[in-house]
């Protein structure tokens, strides 16, 4: 199975790393809404907040990685026939990664508010670049989780964009990110 991407099929590491993200992007978004509903008492309150920043960082490096191997590997050509379509496509992808970078930048932010580093599961992994006011801080907060939910929206329009693709256009489009062989 090739690793890099063609002007028709999506690569292997493509395609891993877009159902990584989808993943990863899920679980986040569902540990976040879940941790924030958590009282003082309860035994995972300071425990989800750790795995949710956890899978976080671990979902802006692979971003990081993706956005690399976009430069490295071209997206193959879109088959969307009618232009609007195709500009539809590169504006939801643009915005889908635009999410994908907006959520870790504030979740940073928030969490090192206060001038103190990035700490993961007691280790510091990232020092305060800066400090950040109550209201700045809330803010940020607002925007991380508009963001959040706004990621998720156009990840399920996304998905039944690429499923109109398969049952109602009959192309390619979403075999090509399950890389299978097809049509």
């Amino acid at each position: 199975m090739r690793l890099k991407n063609t002007t028709s099929d999506y690569g292997m590491v493509s395609v891993l790393v877009h159902w990584l993200s989808a993943l990863l992007a899920v679980g986040v978004f569902g540990l976040g809404l879940y941790m924030v509903g958590l009282s003082y008492y309860d035994p995972l309150y300071h425990e989800l907040p750790e795995w949710h920043k956890f899978l976080g960082v671990a979902l802006a490096l692979i971003t990081l990685f993706r956005l690399l191997w976009c430069v490295i590997s071209t997206p193959p050509l879109l088959l969307a026939k009618q232009s609007w379509q195709k500009m539809a496509a590169r504006l939801a992808h643009g915005l889908l990664l635009l999410g994908l970078v907006v959520l870790p930048v504030t979740g940073y932010l928030i969490v090192t508010a206060e001038g103190k580093a990035l700490l993961l599961f007691d280790l510091a992994l990232l020092p305060a670049l800066i400090e950040l006011s109550p209201t700045q801080t809330d803010w940020v907060g607002r925007l991380h989780l508009w963001s959040a939910w706004g990621l998720i929206g156009l990840a399920l329009v996304h998905a039944a964009a690429a499923l109109k693709h398969h049952f109602v256009d009959a192309d390619r489009t979403l075999t090509r990110m399950l890389n299978i062989k097809g049509q």
